[in-house]
């Protein structure tokens, strides 16, 4: 052993062979400060030692290296720019240390290679990969470029081109497609790896691969004329306008960057690499996405405490109800390998959940993700039944019929005398209150909310909903179960809406306000979606959801939370609702839907809402960007202000992240909490109160006021 440290070692063989092994303290290698400097301090003592012939770099762990430390970004990225320039660049050097190494060197990639991680490969001679391995460059998901060279090198070993798709999308690459683009030399088993590599790192310093031609090339400019580079990087400029719009400034900068650098050497390359990492760490967009990566980091781990402290494992789930939910549920239970009985009174209702699943599968076996045999596999684990006897050995069950107070608690209750003393009951409410639908049972200590967003199989998020009686092993148990079905289950406590509903309904107040005082809803939505970045305006979302199940889940809402919540006069929503418009269901609401000739589907604005809204809005008048979003937006941060003073949600990070995975909340604004802050407290005050005589939606707490004056933060 020729050096020795708490990430990594080194040693060198009796033929003079080294390698260099990551092996951190805990259950993955990455890239923390003391990592680096780790790393800077063995090729120094490797390039000192003299006689060694060539040095093997791998992973003594299941994964070769999952990236840079992203804890450590908050705080560097609050110093000056000068500060993170300088980190960055003296990190960057220390790859370069490693590359001048005066001997060839291979990675030997097992497992994930992501974002430094694959620099470190990138900065070795030679590759090889074993069938685990997931190499790739994600910064762009953090707002941010590669910050250790992979700027530099990626395009000069596989052109820019394909550095440039790996970059800019942030998609993982398997060995065998790294392989095909040329990003590693070989790729095989698990078993042979080491050995593998071992016998190309011998070829290579016997001369029988030349590897300081690689290395040349790596550090050299690009080998691109005038003609093929104006084609290669105008077609990614237009790519990455067309993909990534004007919110996301990372993949824009990584074009300029690799585009900049291709005349220049690897120092001159480096110094651009360098400069463009310091301008989008500062980025609100960066700050936001680390937020999100770091949000989600802390879900993560309380999903994970709470089922490994969970006491009872669920082998078979029941769904009651079998429309659309109920079919969505019921395949996400049966696709993750639990067994699934659903149950609905009659037969025509069974049938639409199985074609929901069927419909689900083949669109997965078109795009080739599900082979004959999974979807084969997926529907034989669904039982229909019409029979309550079916149910009684399901260790859970979760109710999906139809939204209503009355209806909900005597299936509950039926259900209650159907299942066995153990059996979990779940209600897949949206706003009814979990403590009043707990009424109807025996048991309320076993029964909790477990709210599911439509379409089920798309949608991450699942709101686990706690009762005051709800156990805690009853909570731990829905949280491995949700987390075993594929989903992020986030734990609030129960209120009229939870917390999305309860924060988007004042939101779609806000909307209705504004057209009532005579926005255009078309111009609205294209705010929203274009300046804003919502996926949907909130016309168009109302739509999607149903203008029916909009209205009446504001009539729960008026009378879980009158004091804000109340109904409006002469809301349009209600006004389409009362025409029959109820958005895509029935082809006709805001906007009017149909197919043009391809079959494609198609919106336009119809003209038959106008005429009903008519007699009730005021005159049709231009509305300003900053208006239209401060109108919509400080009622949803208000009530996300509130549910979190209120402890409905634990913290600002999983009302983040509830938004982002249950509405699809921008992810370049970070969610509800970064984008007040990221406005900063005080100017969110400001601007609320410019708006506080348009009701109690507008109105902040004293909580947040407090916080303004006394410069506190959501995240400290």
């Amino acid at each position: 052993m020729i050096y020795e440290g708490k990430s990594l070692t080194v040693s060198v063989a009796d033929d003079g062979f080294a390698e260099l092994v990551f092996d951190a303290e805990g259950s993955v290698n990455k890239f923390d400060r003391q990592t680096v400097q780790e790393l800077d301090d063995a090729a120094a003592k490797m390039a000192s030692h003299g006689g060694i012939k060539g040095v093997l770099v791998r992973s003594a762990k299941p994964v070769f290296i999952v990236g840079a430390d992203i804890t450590e970004f908050t705080d560097l990225f609050s110093k000056s720019d000068e500060e993170i320039l300088a980190w960055v660049g003296k990190t960057s050097q220390v790859f370069d240390h490693f590359e001048d190494l005066p001997f060839p060197s291979i990675a030997a990639i097992n497992g994930f290679a992501l974002g430094g991680g694959c620099e470190m490969t990138l900065a070795c001679d030679l590759r090889v990969a074993d069938t685990t391995a997931r190499i790739g460059l994600p910064e762009v998901k953090l707002g941010l470029m590669p910050g250790f060279g992979g700027t530099v090198r990626l395009p000069r070993i596989i052109g820019s081109d394909n550095a440039l798709e790996w970059m800019t999308t942030g998609k993982d690459r398997d060995g065998q497609k790294a392989l095909n683009e040329g990003a590693v030399d070989a790729v095989v088993a698990p078993e042979k790896l080491r050995e593998a590599a071992m016998a190309m790192l011998k070829d290579a310093a016997a001369g029988k691969i030349d590897w300081q031609a690689r290395r040349k090339a790596k550090t050299s400019a690009l080998k691109l004329n005038k003609n093929e580079a104006m084609m290669s990087f105008s077609t990614a400029q237009a790519l990455i306008a067309a993909q990534a719009g004007k919110h996301y400034p990372a993949p824009h900068m990584m074009v300029e960057t690799v585009k900049n650098a291709a005349t220049q050497d690897r120092a001159g390359a480096l110094k651009l690499e360098n400069e463009g990492f310091v301008k989008l760490a500062k980025t609100d967009a960066a700050q936001a996405q680390i937020g999100i990566f770091l949000a989600d980091q802390l879900v993560k781990s309380k999903g994970k405490k709470r089922a490994k402290a969970a006491k009872q494992q669920v082998k078979m789930n029941a769904v009651l109800g079998a429309g659309i939910m109920g079919g969505g549920i019921a395949y996400q239970s049966a696709a993750k390998g639990i067994p699934v009985v659903m149950k609905d009174i009659n037969q025509s209702a069974l049938d639409l959940g199985l074609s929901e699943a069927a419909k689900i599968l083949h669109k997965g076996m078109e795009k080739g993700k599900v082979t004959p045999k999974k979807m084969a596999a997926t529907l034989n684990a669904i039982t229909p039944t019409l029979e309550y006897s079916a149910l009684k050995d399901a260790d859970m069950v979760i109710e999906a019929v139809v939204e209503n107070a009355k209806v909900k608690a005597s299936v509950l209750k039926e259900t209650e005398q159907a299942v066995g003393e153990d059996a979990i009951i779940c209600s897949n409410t949206s706003t009814i209150s979990i403590n009043q639908l707990a009424e109807s049972l025996d048991k309320p200590e076993r029964f909790c909310g477990m709210h599911f967003f439509n379409p089920v199989h798309r949608m991450p998020l699942v709101e686990i909903i706690r009762g005051k009686d709800t156990s805690e092993d009853t909570i731990n148990t829905v949280v491995a179960t949700t987390m075993k079905m594929g989903k992020t289950p986030i734990v609030v406590n129960d209120c009229p809406g939870f917390l999305v509903n309860r924060v988007l309904f004042p939101y779609f107040a806000g909307f209705s306000k504004l057209m009532l005082d005579g926005a255009d809803f078309v111009a609205v939505d294209k705010v929203m979606e274009k300046d804003f970045g919502w996926p949907m305006g909130p016309a168009y979302l109302l739509d999607v959801v149903g203008i029916d199940t909009a209205d009446h889940a504001a009539g729960v809402m008026a009378e879980g939370i009158p004091e804000r919540m109340q109904k409006i006069e002469n809301d349009p929503v209600a006004l389409q609702y009362r025409a029959e418009r109820l958005g895509q269901k029935n082809q006709k609401g805001f906007y009017n839907y149909s197919t043009d000739k391809r079959g494609r589907p198609t919106k336009t604005a119809a003209d038959e809402a106008y005429t009903l809204m008519a007699d009730h809005v005021g005159e049709t008048r231009d509305f300003d960007k900053e208006e239209i979003i401060a109108r919509l937006m400080v009622p949803m941060a208000n009530e996300a202000i509130r549910c979190l003073e209120e402890g409905i949600v634990d913290s600002a990070a999983e009302a983040d992240m509830a938004l982002l995975y249950g509405l699809g909340f921008p992810p370049f604004r970070g969610g509800i909490f970064r984008w007040i802050e990221t406005i900063g407290l005080d100017k969110f005050v400001e601007m609320a109160d410019k708006y506080a005589e348009l009701g109690p939606i507008y109105q902040v707490t004293d909580g947040v006021r407090e916080m303004a004056a006394n410069g506190k933060s959501y995240f400290a």
